[in-house]
């Protein structure tokens, strides 16, 4: 994590580089044109920036900011170091158990259906969302319960 919160501290100088180069250029390459409605130079001089990408280049650096300052907050919290930030670590160690699928299991397609008709219903008619809702129910209880019975009860 530490070497991910060095990153982002780069990309955010990064930015806020970017920032000040691109607003400077945009200063300079107007400079003649920044005159009001070509009046004379003695009177005042409004300065055009192109907002867009000034704002967008510093919103990015402060965004950039944000996630390295969190990060470094967490890697503090955490007390230790990942296994991805020790040299001498394998694999394994990085590698938690994820729990139990079942490659036969047919309920995650039935689930995903439910979603499409009540996305449908959505769309097309209000009629259809409760039968997806319905569907839904059925789906996700049988996907839960599905070791309590036949073949693979426990």
């Amino acid at each position: 994590m530490r070497a991910n919160t060095g990153l982002w501290w780069l990309l955010t100088g990064f930015f806020f580089l970017m920032f000040l180069v691109y607003t400077t250029w945009n200063l300079v390459s107007h400079w003649d044109t920044n005159a009001t409605g070509g009046q004379q130079l003695s009177e005042t001089i409004v300065l055009s920036i192109e907002w867009v990408g000034s704002v967008a280049l510093l919103f990015t650096a402060l965004m950039g900011a944000l996630i390295a300052f969190y990060i470094g907050r967490v890697h503090k919290a955490q007390g230790g170091e990942l296994p991805e930030d020790i040299l001498t670590s394998d694999i394994d160690d990085g590698d938690p158990e994820l729990g139990e699928f079942s490659p036969w299991s047919w309920w995650p397609i039935v689930l995903a259906a439910s979603a499409a008709v009540a996305m449908m219903g959505l769309a097309i008619g209000t009629w259809m969302l409760p039968i997806g809702i319905a569907i839904f129910a059925v789906a996700i209880v049988g996907w839960v319960y599905e070791y309590y019975r036949g073949y693979f009860a426990r």
